[in-house]
C-alpha cells in the first residue's frame, strides 16, 4: 500500500464557494465536476474560470482537486471529451475521475501527466480488475459500494503497494449497482449515467393494475404508499480503525450537490475523526459521541454502514419518506471583515437582529453568538436579511474570522435578546 501518514480525506465541492470551505474545513483532496461530461449535471459545476481559481487555491493550501468525467459517453461525446481534456491540460487538476474507457484513452493520449482515476461507475470490485486498470495507466480505483471491508483488506494484499484504493464513507446510497441506475432515463428519458439524474429511486411508489386505470394500491401497508427505492445515508464515522485496518488510502464523501453546511459539517468531523485516531485511538473512541452529534447537524436521510460489514437488510431502507433530517439552517459564511470588525456575508437563510446563533470554527470550535447589528451595502440597519445572496455587514457579540460558518438549530426556537428581534410575520429561518 502506497501508504501516507493518514489516509486522504476527500470532499465533493458543488461551486468555488463549497470547494474553499471544503479545503478550510479539513479536506486532503476535493473532486468537483466542470460544465460537462461529469455525472451531475444538475449541480452548480464550475467554469473553466472557476475550475482555473479553485485549482490555485487549493494548491495555496497544500490540497489536491481531481475533476470529474465519469459519464459513459457515445460516439458524439467522443470530441467534445477530447476537445474538454486539452482545456483541462492547461489548469492542471491533480486527477480525472473516469469510468468509460474510452474516455480514459483520450485522456491517455491528451493528458498523460494527469493522474487517472476510475470512478465507482465502473464496478470495480476484485484484485484482478485494479491490476487491469493499473497497466492501462490508472493510479487510483475507486471501489465499488457493494463491497465489505473483509473483500476490500483482501484487495489491498492482491495489489501493487503504489496502486490506490478510494472508497466511499459518507453519503447517500444509490439503489442501482455501483450508481448504474435505469430508473430515470425509463421514467423520464435523463440518463442517469450521462449526469441528469432525476433520483426516481426516491420517489413514492404506489402499484396500479392495467384493468383498473386510476385506482392505486399502496405497495407496502400504509396509506401515504412507499418509497421501496429510497435507501439510507451512508455514514462510518463510528469505524474509522476499521477503515484504516482495510488499507483504504482515501476516504471518500457523496454530495456534489450539497451546501456548504454539509461540507463543512462532514469534513470537519471526519478531520477530527482521522486525526484523533492517528494521535491516540483512545481518544478517538473518547469522542465518538461528539462525532455523531456533529455530523448529524447537516442534512441527512437516517444513517446506515451500507455493504462494510453484511449485505444491507430491509432496515437499510426508508419505506415511510423521502425528506432528509434537517436540524440545521444555514445563514451564511464569513467571507471577509470590515474595518470596524463587521463580518462580510452573503444571506443563505433570513435571521434578524438578536437572534443567538452558532459559529462553526475550522478547528472545531462551536460558538454561540448573538446578532447584534445588520446592515445593507448602503450602510442601511436593518432588523432582518430577507432576500437571498443580499451582501450584508453584520456585527456579532464576539468576533469571528474570515471562513467561519453561521447556522442555527431550526428546531429549537433561537434564544433571543429582550431588545433585538424581528418583528416580521413568518419566513425567518429563526422561527419568526
Amino acid at each position: 500500500m502506497s501508504r501516507r501518514e493518514k489516509p486522504e480525506l476527500l470532499i465533493p465541492a458543488s461551486s468555488l464557494e463549497v470547494l474553499k470551505t471544503a479545503v478550510i474545513y479539513g479536506a486532503d483532496a476535493v473532486y468537483i465536476g466542470g460544465e460537462m461530461y461529469g455525472l451531475r449535471a444538475k449541480a452548480k459545476n464550475f467554469s473553466l474560470d472557476d475550475m482555473r481559481e479553485g485549482i490555485e487555491f487549493a494548491h495555496k493550501y497544500g490540497k489536491k482537486v481531481y475533476v470529474t468525467a465519469n459519464i459513459s459517453a457515445h460516439n458524439y461525446d467522443l470530441k467534445g471529451v477530447e476537445e474538454y481534456f486539452k482545456e483541462l491540460k492547461e489548469i492542471k487538476p491533480d486527477a480525472l475521475i473516469i469510468s468509460d474507457p474510452g474516455v480514459f484513452d483520450i485522456a491517455t493520449e491528451v493528458c498523460p501527466e494527469i493522474e487517472r482515476h476510475i470512478s465507482t461507475q465502473a464496478n470495480s470490485t476484485n484484485y484482478r480488475t485494479y491490476q487491469f486498470w493499473q497497466k492501462l495507466g490508472a493510479s487510483r480505483v475507486v471501489s465499488a459500494r457493494e463491497m465489505s471491508l473483509a473483500e476490500i483488506k483482501t484487495l489491498r494484499e492482491n495489489i501493487p503497494d503504489d496502486l490506490e484504493i478510494e472508497t466511499f464513507v459518507h453519503g447517500a446510497m444509490c439503489i442501482a449497482y455501483s450508481g448504474r441506475c435505469l430508473l430515470s432515463n425509463y421514467f423520464t428519458g435523463r440518463d442517469a449515467n450521462k449526469g441528469a439524474c432525476t433520483h426516481a429511486c426516491r420517489w413514492k411508489y404506489s402499484i396500479m393494475e392495467s384493468t383498473r386505470p386510476g385506482e392505486y394500491m399502496p405497495i407496502y401497508e400504509n396509506d401515504r404508499g412507499t418509497y421501496i427505492f429510497n435507501s439510507k445515508d451512508l455514514c462510518m464515522i463510528e469505524f474509522i480503525p476499521e477503515i484504516v485496518d482495510a488499507g483504504i488510502d482515501s476516504l471518500k464523501v457523496e454530495g456534489r450537490m450539497k451546501t456548504a453546511l454539509y461540507v463543512a459539517s462532514v469534513a470537519r468531523t471526519y478531520r477530527k475523526a482521522i486525526d484523533d485516531f492517528f494521535e491516540d485511538p483512545e481518544k478517538y473512541k473518547a469522542n465518538l459521541e461528539w462525532y455523531r452529534q456533529e455530523i448529524a447537524k447537516c442534512t441527512y436521510r437516517q444513517f446506515t454502514t451500507g455493504f462494510f460489514f453484511h449485505k444491507p437488510q430491509t432496515d437499510a431502507q426508508i419505506y415511510d419518506t423521502n425528506t432528509y433530517v434537517k436540524d440545521y439552517v444555514y445563514l451564511g459564511t464569513v467571507l471577509d471583515k470590515r474595518e470596524d470588525g463587521a463580518s462580510v456575508m452573503e444571506q443563505r437563510n433570513k435571521f434578524c437582529v438578536g437572534d443567538v446563533v452558532e459559529a462553526m470554527k475550522p478547528n472545531g470550535e462551536n460558538l454561540s453568538v448573538k446578532v447584534l447589528k445588520i446592515e445593507d451595502e448602503e450602510g442601511n440597519f436593518m432588523e432582518s436579511c430577507p432576500h437571498p445572496q443580499q451582501k450584508i455587514f453584520v456585527t456579532f457579540d464576539q468576533n469571528l474570522d474570515v471562513y467561519d460558518l453561521i447556522r442555527v438549530n431550526s428546531v429549537e426556537k433561537p434564544a433571543r435578546s429582550e431588545e433585538g428581534g424581528c418583528s416580521s410575520e413568518g419566513g425567518c429561518s429563526c422561527g419568526h
